[in-house]
Parts: C-alpha cells; sequence; structure tokens
C-alpha cells in the first residue's frame, strides 16, 4: 500500500476506535431498538411482501415421502461401560 493511503486507513480505525470507546453503548442500544421492529416485520411477511411486489406467490407443493421395503437397519451395538475383567493376554515380555 502506498504510504498516504495507510495513513487514511489509519486515521479512519482511530476515528472508529473513539467512536467505539466513547459511545459504543449507546450505539448497541440503537442497533437493538432498530432490530426488534425489523424483526417483527421479516417474520409478519413484510420481506417476502417486498420481495414478490405485484408477482402471485409461489405455491410449493407438500412433499410425500414411501419408505421403499427392505432390510431394516442394524440395531446399533450396546455399549458396556463395564465389560467383564479378562486375563492380560501372553506375552513374553518378563517385568523384573
Amino acid at each position: 500500500m502506498q504510504p498516504k493511503a495507510i495513513e487514511l486507513v489509519q486515521s479512519a480505525f482511530e476515528f472508529l476506535d473513539g467512536i467505539i470507546r466513547d459511545d459504543g453503548l449507546y450505539i448497541f442500544i440503537g442497533f437493538v431498538c432498530l432490530l426488534i421492529p425489523f424483526t417483527i416485520w421479516a417474520v409478519g411477511g413484510g420481506l417476502r411482501r417486498k420481495l414478490l411486489k405485484g408477482k402471485p406467490m409461489p405455491h410449493v407443493p407438500p412433499v410425500i415421502v414411501f419408505y421403499q421395503p427392505g432390510m431394516p437397519p442394524r440395531p446399533p451395538e450396546t455399549f458396556d461401560p463395564f465389560p467383564p475383567l479378562r486375563d492380560p493376554p501372553d506375552c513374553e515380555h518378563h517385568d523384573q
């Protein structure tokens, strides 16, 4: 980057950092106050009405699932957290 561009980016970051440091709580509260009505509007269908302005509502047919006969799935293996004790395997190693 050019030195002039780096200074410009640095000053922009310092400005934003100062705004967030000084007024961050008020900015957050403002976003929340704007987000609540927007969410209510979007859930109520406002976004759908805006995107489909003048167009007919798309019809999505229901989906019916038919299960084909076949072998049933194998049952899962049972997990025993306390398996029976077994003798250790024979080995040639001798501890001394």
